[in-house]
């Protein structure tokens, strides 16, 4: 009988198991111990998921002693390798060796899910098959139930990246903004947004930046990171080093330089690659006021059905749009995140479960209010705080852009500072009415 071996280990610890999965019955078991040292690796379920693509749900679980034995520095990394053959000659079929999170990201007890894909091969029962045509990438759930995506519902702020006079970038700012930011009930962070200049900054720049927030950012927040780029190659390379700096998942715009060829099947193709290369989940950006590219809903619901693509963050506004996409994709447990506080309470109420809000920089409390207010079904109350958000919202957004984000920030105790150039500060007349714009619904 021919057999599958899955043999995983430590880096650096050279320890390893190996398991033989002739047809990859659930419960399948393998743990290696070193004294009261364990960790173990158990097979839950393979299920096709399209006609080239399978998934190989496994359970991580590990003592603490495991976790404490030098183990858990960031550069460590559970590895997998794929073998196939009988049980005296066994030879890789697949490399590099598959990289799972680093131990210090798994929790005790974690499940992973493994896209496999079988290029056609329809049958996982004959599970060495799928391991000879290859694999993809590794996907980890945060959740603590195999198969569930990640709960991506709750208010983010798209964090503002300060500067410096000399235009460098003000980590010792940045960490200030930080501190401050966590009294607010957040869902999470959003790193190297639209707010955060993403643009203009190098590569470098932006992973550093992802770096630096995970470390200070309590575990339990999620921190969601930019990673698109124009080219599908370059999207998937900055999706890995992302993942790597500690994000959670990654939000990937629409690529818009030759946003005249960026129709459905360009971006589905795009979408498509990302999402299979990627080491975290994926959420969809549809900015169409910054990329002048509108990411059709035929397009949304295909890309749905991905099981590493897990929402959308829309920052259109047009709310019959997103009640559509949330009907048409209810059944594949996809979440849709409203892209602006001004139109926060209706994304509610037509089934968006949070929002990447800008104003959530400056106003993070009564965004998260609102949200509160829309969840409990308290609407009038809703009702009159997002009567109250809109204007502000509007000026620091759509008006004024990121000066007028980084000017209110100032105003409200966070470091905004100056933007890079391109972007120019304020005039003295935008200044007054940016001023007024939040003075006026009792704001300042």
């Amino acid at each position: 009988m021919r057999n599958v071996v899955l043999d995983y280990g430590f880096a650096r610890r050279h320890t390893a198991c190996a398991i033989e999965c002739p047809n990859v019955e659930p419960e399948l078991f393998m743990q290696t111990s070193d004294s009261d040292i364990s960790a173990s690796l158990r097979v839950l379920n393979v299920q096709t998921v399209f006609s080239d693509t399978a998934l190989l749900k496994l359970r991580y679980t590990s003592t603490a002693a495991w976790r404490e034995a030098g183990l858990s520095e960031r550069r460590d990394a559970l590895e997998l390798k794929y073998l196939s053959g009988d049980q005296t000659a066994c030879k890789p079929v697949s490399e590099p060796v598959v990289h799972f999170p680093p131990v210090c990201l798994l929790q005790p007890s974690s499940d992973i899910l493994l896209k496999i894909k079988t290029r056609g091969m329809l049958s996982v029962r004959n599970f060495h098959h799928i391991c000879r045509r290859g694999l993809g990438s590794v996907w980890r759930g945060i959740s603590g139930r195999a198969g569930q995506r990640l709960d991506i519902g709750g208010i983010y702020p798209p964090i503002a990246t300060p500067f410096t006079q000399e235009g460098d970038i003000d980590y010792q700012s940045l960490d200030e903004n930080l501190q401050k930011y966590d009294g607010i009930p957040f869902r999470g962070l959003v790193v190297q947004g639209s707010n955060g200049e993403y643009p203009y900054l190098t590569a470098e720049e932006r992973v550093e930046v992802v770096r630096r927030v995970r470390l200070a950012l309590p575990k339990a927040k999620l921190l969601m990171a930019g990673s698109g780029c124009e080219s599908t190659r370059a999207t998937i390379q900055m999706s890995e080093r992302m993942a790597s700096a500690g994000a959670d998942c990654v939000l990937v715009v629409t690529p818009c330089f030759y946003h005249g060829r960026m129709g459905s099947k360009a971006l589905i193709h795009h979408y498509t690659q990302v999402a299979d290369s990627s080491p975290v989940p994926v959420i969809l950006y549809n900015v169409p006021a910054n990329t002048f590219v509108d990411l059709p809903v035929d397009a949304v619901i295909q890309l749905s059905q991905h099981p590493n693509i897990v929402g959308i963050k829309d920052s259109g506004g047009d709310i019959t749009r997103i009640g559509l996409i949330v009907h048409k994709t209810k059944s594949q447990d996809f979440q849709v995140l409203a892209g602006s506080a001004g139109f926060l309470m209706a994304a509610y109420a037509v089934g968006a479960t949070g929002g990447v809000c800008a104003l959530a920089n400056v106003l993070g409390q009564q965004v998260c209010e609102l949200a509160h207010l829309c969840t409990s079904g308290e609407w009038d109350k809703a009702k009159d705080l997002q009567y109250r958000l809109i204007e502000p919202n509007t000026a620091v957004t759509r008006k004024f852009g990121v000066p007028g984000l980084k000017q209110a920030m100032e105003w409200f105790g966070y470091h905004g500072g100056k933007c890079r150039y391109p972007l120019q500060t304020l005039s003295q007349a935008d200044l007054e009415e940016l001023r007024a714009d939040f003075s006026s619904n009792g704001w300042l």
